[in-house]
């Protein structure tokens, strides 16, 4: 089995770097449009690109490994490709993932050319070692906020709560008891709506648990696999 890791919104592959360091012959990949190809404007068209991505590599019953949007892409590819994952590990993500207005907003403005994109961040990465935290600041800056701003709007249109029971692939919700973008109540639903799911819980965790807490998120995977 090959893990396949897919970012967070407005993130790319680098947000893994205790993963792939863990995980031997890993993936992990970068969504377009950041700044190479075409934002994917739906969880629909991430999940169709990244499947294109898995099959182009010669990957065969991939476990998918995603955050956030990345677990909707995860969700959204056991829908569309039943039979074909080998398992999908869903960390701070949920089967409907709404974003607050006022965020859009924010974000909309800071596209348009408004101050304060870095204000937004402010505490984000308290809990993850300062040299992961500058390497995905940076990164952050050289994207800028459009690609953030396409991936909340694709997540707040995603809805695929109706189709949860339809799918048999073996899944693990991960989760930070202190994530307040998707807490432990999402990943709890997901446990409850899919025949094959189980969670796991981190203590003191945020919406950023795989790199504030990796070697209790890689024991969870390995566990898991």
């Amino acid at each position: 089995m090959t893990l396949v890791f897919v970012h967070g919104s407005g993130g790319h592959a680098g947000v893994w770097r205790y993963q792939i360091e863990h995980f031997g012959d890993s993936v992990a990949l970068t969504l377009p449009g950041r700044p190479d190809g075409d934002l994917c404007e739906s969880i629909e068209a991430a999940a169709a690109w990244t499947w294109n991505e898995i099959t182009d590599r010669g990957i065969e019953q991939p476990v998918i490994v995603g955050h956030s949007l990345g677990g909707a892409i995860a969700l959204q590819l056991a829908v569309d490709h039943p039979g074909e994952l080998a398992g999908v590990v869903l960390i701070g993500s949920g089967a409907r993932l709404r974003v607050h207005p006022a965020m859009l907003e924010a974000l909309e403005g800071f596209v348009a050319g408004d101050e304060g994109f870095d204000a937004m961040f402010e505490n984000t990465y308290d809990l993850v070692d300062p040299d992961l935290a500058k390497d995905l600041t940076d990164a952050r800056r050289r994207m800028g906020a459009k690609p953030f701003l396409s991936d909340l709007m694709a997540c707040d249109r995603f809805d695929i709560i109706d189709r949860l029971g339809e799918i048999e692939t073996p899944a693990l919700a991960i989760v930070g008891t202190d994530d307040v973008m998707t807490p432990p109540k999402y990943s709890e639903f997901l446990r409850e709506r899919m025949p094959n799911a189980r969670v796991e819980i981190v203590e003191g965790g945020s919406h950023l648990v795989f790199c504030e807490f990796p070697d209790q998120v890689n024991s969870a995977i390995e566990s898991f696999l």
